[in-house]
């Protein structure tokens, strides 16, 4: 039932986003170079690898590690970089995940494929069941700020208590978020 709701949203917002997807990857190839979309290898379901696209808000030169790990990431970002972070455009691309199957609109944050330490306690704790999602519990509940262990904490509690309507409460304060901006520290 999850599969086909995210499938039926998913086909309904591209025709709505299109012009924004393509305004937003215009912005990028214009105000820095390389390609407008950046490709990462993430974590999915059971911990397979799939290649999960995002608008590229920071420059090629970039290391391929998370960006709290960078001691200064604002050094790395592009001209709108901050901007489409703040306002969460960088993840729009991640429709075309959620329509391959790799993600759905709701569960636990995708992890890079070099997180172990998430990883591993997501695995110990059966998060590593769960589809990742554009948004979560986690997500709403502390966005970038909260600690690796803290995340998988909140992971779990959806992993026990997901149902539609929580997913439907996640979607709405997920927006909520993005328009007022709260929880991106870069």
């Amino acid at each position: 039932m999850k599969r086909l709701l995210d499938l039926l949203l998913a086909l309904a917002l591209l025709p709505m986003l299109a012009l924004p997807l393509l305004s937003v990857a215009l912005a990028v190839r214009l105000t820095s170079p390389g390609p407008a979309l950046y490709w990462s290898d993430r974590v999915g379901r059971h911990n397979r690898i799939f290649r999960m696209p995002k608008f590229r808000s920071m420059r090629t030169d970039t290391p391929a590690v998370a960006t709290h790990l960078l001691e200064r990431p604002e050094q790395y970002l592009t001209p709108i970089g901050s901007f489409l972070r703040k306002s969460s455009l960088d993840e729009l691309p991640q429709l075309w995940s959620i329509l391959l199957g790799d993600m759905s609109f709701v569960g636990p944050r995708p992890a890079l494929f070099n997180q172990h330490d998430l990883v591993a306690l997501r695995t110990q704790h059966g998060v590593d069941a769960l589809a990742p999602g554009l948004t979560g519990w986690a997500q709403i509940n502390g966005r970038d700020e909260l600690p690796i262990p803290a995340k998988v904490a909140f992971d779990h509690w959806y992993l026990q208590h997901s149902s539609l309507r929580l997913d439907l409460l996640i979607l709405w304060r997920t927006a909520r978020k993005v328009l007022a901006r709260d929880g991106v520290s870069h």
